[in-house]
């Protein structure tokens, strides 16, 4: 899969392609055109809504807006990623606050829900049942932690350092300066592994939380469901293999640790985005509209 993040194999002139193709009334170079962004936009989507829900509705919004729009593009003022990458950010930073945003406000109230979940020590053989629920565990709780950012440092560090989307590029749709950029970045790290250091058992193991002895009470209070798991499903890559730096590069480095944590989650596809283009692209009014053959 070609990542439109990376600034080496991101191809600005199969876009512009596609977009004359689409401007002419082509409906399968629509139909490509979007499907080349929209696992993207669904997981920085659902990395800032933590609602599988939520994330597949905002994408079907800014699909539609990205399609009513195309025609505004100006090739000669941006490459066609920026531009439809601050589409995308705009409109995700200006949602209302979701459920999960309004309960859980800050770190501290996170981790006291994290502190009422039992530790309960698994078994050998439960810890070998269990693998996968385990790991949803995990993720589950990483993707809770990340949201205790607010809504623009989540957004910065989701995209600049999860995603790694190069800072030239970043400054150009979040509309500033790369030196600006880094140091928003630098603020999102700092306050999210100040937590990470003191709390998780993960980058410090003088920690007591382990998702291990922690995966029974997450199941016991609902955070997570062992028979559907929402992390690690409908998903063909982890984040880390769309990258583009390896992992393996200076991992003893403070950063490079928490980093990979994060990149080693699942880059998910969501299903009704793919029937919501469907729809987009048999409805008779919209084709009307676009004049598509």
């Amino acid at each position: 899969m070609e990542n439109p993040f990376s600034k080496t194999n991101y191809d600005d002139t199969t876009d512009i392609a596609l977009i004359s193709s689409v401007l002419s009334g082509d409906r399968n170079s629509l139909n490509f055109l979007l499907k080349r962004h929209q696992n993207y936009i669904y997981n920085v989507a659902l990395k800032m809504l933590n609602n599988i829900a939520d994330a597949e509705d905002v994408t079907q919004e800014i699909l539609i807006k990205i399609v009513t729009q195309l025609s505004k593009y100006d090739k000669g003022k941006s490459q066609f990623r920026t531009w439809l990458y601050r589409i995308t950010f705009n409109h995700i930073l200006n949602l209302q606050k979701n459920q999960y945003e309004t309960i859980v406000t800050d770190f501290s109230v996170f981790f006291n829900y994290i502190d009422e979940a039992p530790v309960k020590e698994l078994t050998d053989f439960e810890e070998k049942e269990m693998r996968e629920t385990i790991e949803e565990s995990k993720v589950a709780c990483m993707a809770g932690m990340i949201m205790c950012l607010d809504r623009a440092q989540r957004l910065v560090y989701i995209v600049g350092e999860v995603f790694e989307i190069d800072h030239h590029l970043a400054s150009e749709i979040f509309e500033t300066t790369p030196d600006n950029f880094r140091q928003k970045l630098s603020r999102a790290r700092k306050d999210l592994y100040q937590w990470m250091h003191n709390r998780c058992g993960l980058v410090n193991l003088d920690n007591p939380c382990r998702c291990k002895s922690k995966t029974k009470g997450f199941v016991e209070a609902g955070y997570v469901d062992p028979k559907n798991h929402k992390w690690l499903s409908n998903y063909h890559y982890k984040i880390h293999e769309l990258s583009e730096t390896k992992l393996d590069d200076a991992i003893d480095e403070r950063d490079k640790i928490y980093k990979t944590l994060y990149k080693d989650h699942p880059f998910k596809t969501s299903l009704k985005a793919n029937q919501v283009l469907d729809e987009i692209l048999n409805n008779r009014n919209f084709s009307d509209l676009m004049k598509l053959n």
